[in-house]
């Protein structure tokens, strides 16, 4: 059994602002219980898989490990149980690919998958790099003083995402508003109550909210691309089939909702903090101006550094072994990412950030069947928003304390406020 202190410390939404607690705790579990069982109360037990050669091996046996059977997010038992009522049983208030399980993930994920392929994203980079260099025209706008992370990285990624999928730009701070609602809901400054709450009702009906917002927004959105379909993701999804069948009601929301959120949150958080972390090495942001080849590596070393999704919940599906240990049929466990992107037999240095490191064989879009969709775009984005970045600034520090969010599912920085200079 893991010691409770530590397992408060890897559930807590404000270990994980804080960050630091979070690093700690993991390294620790790593050097002394790798993989074993957390009980944090008010909550079932669950194996903590802190090693990224079992975070792997969990993550490419889909028929062992379901991601659908119990919640595919780290849930109180209370929660759980509203949840399952008001769901006619289902664990999940939505069901996108993230809670899906085969066959219906692989004829899901069938459905878009050549959308977001590089092939079909080539077409797409001339028009991000004229959004790109509109953004970066913004940031000088702003003389040698911004907020990086809500001026630039939440904005650029959310403009790209929804031109994509078809939502006007006049929408686009609904977008916003409702994705921080959704991943910062234990988040005080980004929940929809607007206060920091341990009560389970009223958590769960400002989610609910959020959701149902989402849903009304698309519906309106599937009614007007049956009638006029267009060039977008949008159009894919509502008049996408599975099975010679129109999507399920809750299936189709779920994919815009997906789709709106995660398709620019994450790239928002590790745009962010590869800014902050490029201020903080000042050594590291001239070796990528003098060597823009180096953005790549800036890019794959930022996506390791933040790790955006911090965990998923998989469930043992019969009795299996893992890291030596014996997983009984019905574990819940959760798979640490940011615990696999410091494993120190993976990385060297692992908690420095190294724009040069190579390889850098991190697992922050995940790995094997649920590996992310939309990597390829928000690996495009990031290196046309650097390449146009990088050709103008001059230098970058910080202009006070970077902030991040209260949440241990999908967070990042909330602010990066910097002092800068431009050509």
């Amino acid at each position: 059994m893991i010691p409770q202190e530590i397992a408060r410390t890897i559930i807590d939404p404000k270990a994980y602002s804080a960050w630091t607690p979070i690093d700690e705790a993991f390294a620790t579990l790593r050097r002394e219980a790798p993989l074993d069982v957390a009980h944090p109360e008010g909550f079932d037990p669950f194996w903590v898989v802190t090693r990224q050669d079992d975070i792997r091996e969990v993550e490419l046996k889909n028929d062992l490990f379901h991601n659908g059977d119990r919640s595919t997010v780290l849930t109180t038992i209370e929660a759980d149980r509203k949840v399952r009522a008001m769901m006619g049983g289902s664990p999940h208030l939505v069901r996108s690919l993230v809670q899906m399980d085969n066959p219906d993930h692989g004829a899901y994920r069938r459905l878009t998958q050549s959308f977001f392929a590089p092939q079909s994203l080539r077409g797409l980079e001339a028009r991000i790099r004229e959004i790109a260099r509109g953004f970066v025209d913004r940031m000088a706008a702003h003389g040698e003083r911004c907020d990086f992370a809500k001026d630039v990285a939440f904005l650029y990624p959310l403009h790209v995402v929804m031109e994509v999928l078809g939502v006007p730009e006049c929408d686009e701070p609904r977008m916003l508003k409702l994705t921080q609602e959704l991943f910062g809901s234990s988040d005080p400054e980004l929940n929809r109550t607007g206060a920091r709450t341990d009560d389970t009702d009223q958590a769960l009906a400002a989610l609910q909210g959020t959701v149902a917002d989402f849903i009304t927004y698309f519906n309106e959105m599937t009614e007007d691309r049956r009638r006029k379909p267009r060039e977008d993701l949008a159009s894919v999804i509502a008049n996408g089939q599975i099975e010679g069948q129109p999507l399920g009601h809750l299936e189709a929301m779920s994919y815009y909702i997906i789709a709106a959120t995660a398709g620019h949150d994450t790239t928002s958080s590790t745009t962010a903090g590869a800014l902050w972390a490029l201020a903080e090495n000042p050594a590291q942001f001239r070796a990528v101006k003098a060597d823009p080849g180096l953005i790549r590596g800036l890019i794959e070393e930022s996506i390791r550094w933040e790790t955006p999704v911090k965990h998923f919940m998989r469930t043992a599906t019969a009795d299996a072994e893992l890291g030596g240990r014996k997983i009984a049929a019905g574990d819940w466990l959760m798979l640490s990412y940011p615990s696999g992107n410091r494993d120190e037999a993976v990385f060297e240095r692992p908690f420095e950030f190294d724009v040069t490191r190579t390889p850098n064989k991190h697992v922050a879009f995940g790995y094997g069947a649920h590996v992310c969709l939309g990597q390829h775009l928000a690996r495009m984005e990031m290196r046309i928003l650097w390449e146009e970045l990088f050709a103008r600034l001059e230098s970058v520090e910080l202009d006070g304390q970077p902030r991040r969010m209260e949440a241990s599912f999908v967070c990042g920085p909330k602010a990066v406020p910097i002092r800068f200079r431009m050509h």
